[in-house]
């Protein structure tokens, strides 16, 4: 998972996809570890969708992430798989092929209660679109976290305050994880999945996907779908892991191609900068000091010809 980066337009790719219906299938998927009180509100906000999902997969790694889950939800999935989070969209991906939309949520990721009928509506009036990102009303992940009340408050505060901002349309680089739909339609032909080469956190996994999908369709910023992310800090990767990954994960995709080396750049540089500059007075609820070492071990190993995204499971 990453922050937005900025806006892009694919190059040179052919992008034509099959016209939705007027009815589609529409899937919710939502990979999930360590917060299962959240998840129960997420779903609840998932389950009362005026235009409610015709599947909703949930793809935990233990029992103790579904705690106190209703499994005779109404097209419920719940299916375990290996950690990481790369392995649980791919496990998502697998149980929703034959669909027409499949909408991924982060378990902490509260959308407002018309986010899938204005997907459905998105991606039938824009059928060369093959992946929409949404607006992102409040995101707790780049500070201490939302609280599950101070999202309801935004939530209801939105939708009863529609404005004309919300028809806003434009290109985006990549989408973001935490509220990103793909026109699976599109996918017909293709076997495109997340990389499980980045583990754990799979930091960046969404850059990384949507330009796997960029030559098969546009990537696009619609505002009209809007929600709340938590940023949850329970159940995210430690410090060392990340501050690795915010270096071993870009060198990853810019070898791979599936990341420009300016933008590289700027990720990673902006990265090391802000671990450095915070890491005498270190926010609480961020571990600079261990993100700082794991951006010098990840240089080390790459002055070593020894980096890879994957080394974290090993610290």
């Amino acid at each position: 998972m990453c922050a937005e980066v900025p806006a892009h337009v694919s190059e040179g790719a052919s992008k034509s996809g099959p016209t939705l219906n007027s009815v589609s299938k529409l899937a919710v998927g939502i990979p999930t570890t360590g917060r299962p009180d959240t998840l129960r509100r997420t779903i609840e906000l998932v389950r009362n969708q005026s235009r409610p999902p015709d599947k909703i997969v949930i793809a935990p790694i233990s029992e103790n992430d579904v705690s106190g889950l209703d499994r005779d939800i109404p097209n419920l999935e719940i299916v375990f798989g290996p950690a990481g989070l790369s392995r649980q969209r791919n496990t998502i991906l697998r149980r929703t092929k034959g669909l027409d939309i499949l909408t991924f949520f982060d378990d902490d990721f509260f959308p407002c209660n018309d986010y899938l009928a204005v997907t459905e509506k998105f991606f039938q009036e824009h059928p060369n679109a093959i992946v929409m990102t949404g607006k992102v009303i409040a995101d707790g992940v780049n500070g201490p976290g939302l609280k599950e009340e101070e999202a309801e408050m935004l939530l209801a505060t939105h939708q009863n305050n529609h404005g004309q901002e919300e028809s806003l349309i434009k290109p985006k680089y990549n989408g973001y994880g935490c509220n990103m739909s793909i026109h699976l339609r599109s996918l017909t032909c293709q076997e495109i999945t997340f990389d499980e080469n980045l583990p754990q956190y799979s930091w960046l996994e969404d850059l990384d996907y949507s330009r796997q999908l960029a030559p098969f369709g546009d990537i696009l910023y619609f505002a009209g779908a809007q929600g709340v992310h938590l940023g949850e800090k329970k159940g995210r990767q430690a410090g060392i892991k990340l501050g690795y990954s915010q270096v071993a994960n870009v060198i990853y995709l810019v070898r791979k191609g599936t990341c420009k080396r300016s933008l590289a750049l700027r990720i990673m540089g902006g990265n090391i900068a802000m671990n450095i500059a915070r890491s005498l007075a270190p926010e609480p609820h961020i571990d600079r000091a261990g993100r700082l070492r794991g951006n010098l071990k990840a240089f080390v190993d790459t002055l070593c010809g020894r980096v890879d995204p994957r080394n974290i499971e090993h610290m």
